[in-house]
């Protein structure tokens, strides 16, 4: 058994702040005490938080999850927690079903042995199950009805490790996939779709649960058919994945959400690509060229991910979020997640039994230090406990 380490100082909890001392084993938070000798003392102006969650990641620092590659997956992941992530899902790209069962392959095979970095929590399967109405920035050449037995060969690929599905509800005919992927327990999320509000909430009342990227490549509002963010909106328990780069969706729009939405049903997302962490350039998305400058973008100028870093979308966010304390921003990028995938038993916030996955920040959430399972995986230069 390792040696009991312990921090002691302000720490966030998902119902506010507090002083404690929270002692940690194995990889594995042990009890948070009011204070314990011995421990660790935080700086005054530090928060131990819980770690982050990016529950929709394409890429980061010149790889992608997409290029199938044991070598990619670690390049991505070991940068990761210099913005606060310690878990993510590995999120795939509409390609053809060959290229995305060699990436779910390597995403199992990473999985059995998970080496340093971001620990993947299972993968994200953003198509190919769209509409071609609203590809956005995937292929459309390889779009395909939502189908039982694709999916399941994809399931296989994975090892069982899908844990998220982005699919377009309408063309589910006769609900079968939706079906499917409930009695699998994978979260079926409404994505790149051009489902009424009429038929969302058939879905909804069958087992979606969250709606991909809200805003953007789904069917808008209008006052006489909501559509796909109308149902967002008004749905208490829906949870609305949100990339808050306030160039996927403006303030305002951000605002609405934040004001519409109950505390526990937004997710930060980054939807970041191979390009975040690098100089403006031309790089790649599921096989397809894209050009980085303040976003990514294909050719034709047309969105495609981002190059958002969490600890940002916070600093965003709090720009709009009326009435949210620390905790609750945070909550939006650690317990939401981590509810919404089910996995709030192990990751999400800091208590005894779960991980011992900590972000260290200040009041403006810049991250100081990373620890995955009790190791240290970054460090500010020059900062030092």
């Amino acid at each position: 058994m390792n040696e009991t380490l312990a921090f002691s100082g302000n720490v966030v909890f998902p119902d506010g702040v507090r002083k404690a001392t929270v002692s940690f084993a194995d990889g594995v938070i042990t009890s948070i005490e009011e204070n314990k000798e011995g421990a660790i003392a935080l700086p005054e102006k530090l928060y131990l938080a819980p770690g982050f969650i990016d529950e929709h990641i394409h890429g980061a620092n010149g790889t992608d999850f997409m290029d199938a590659k044991i070598s990619s997956i670690g390049h991505t992941v070991h940068a990761l927690p210099r913005e606060g992530v310690t878990s993510l899902l590995a999120t795939t790209m509409t390609m053809d079903a060959h290229h995305i069962e060699n990436a779910l392959q390597a995403i199992d095979f990473w999985m059995k042995d998970q080496h340093r970095g971001a620990r993947i929590l299972g993968a994200h399967l953003e198509g190919p199950f769209i509409s071609p109405k609203h590809v956005g920035a995937q292929d459309p050449r390889n779009v395909l009805t939502p189908d039982v037995a694709t999916f399941q060969a994809f399931q296989k690929a994975s090892g069982g490790h899908i844990k998220e599905v982005t699919f377009a509800y309408e063309e589910d005919k006769d609900g079968s996939f939706l079906k499917e992927l409930v009695k699998e327990g994978v979260l079926p999320s409404i994505g790149h779709s051009d489902c009424t509000a009429e038929v969302l909430k058939k879905g909804i009342a069958g087992g979606i649960r969250c709606v991909t990227h809200v805003f953007n490549a789904q069917r808008g509002f209008h006052h006489r058919e909501p559509g796909i963010v109308g149902e967002a909106l008004i749905n208490d328990g829906l949870k609305a994945e949100l990339i808050c780069d306030f160039i996927h969706s403006v303030p305002d729009a951000v605002k609405l959400l934040f004001h519409s939405k109950k505390k526990g049903d937004i997710v930060l997302i980054s939807d970041s690509t191979e390009g975040k962490y690098l100089a403006p350039g031309k790089y790649q998305l599921g096989g397809q060229d894209i050009w980085i400058s303040d976003v990514a973008r294909l050719e034709d100028g047309t969105i495609a991910g981002s190059i958002l870093c969490l600890d940002q979308a916070l600093r965003n966010a709090r720009t709009v979020a009326e009435g949210y304390s620390m905790s609750d921003l945070i909550n939006c990028v650690s317990l939401n997640p981590a509810t919404n995938l089910g996995v709030q038993d192990k990751v999400g916030s800091i208590a005894p039994g779960k991980y011992a996955d900590f972000a260290l920040i200040d009041k403006d959430f810049h991250v100081y230090m990373t620890f995955v399972g009790g190791k240290l995986m970054y460090q500010k230069e020059k900062f030092s406990l």
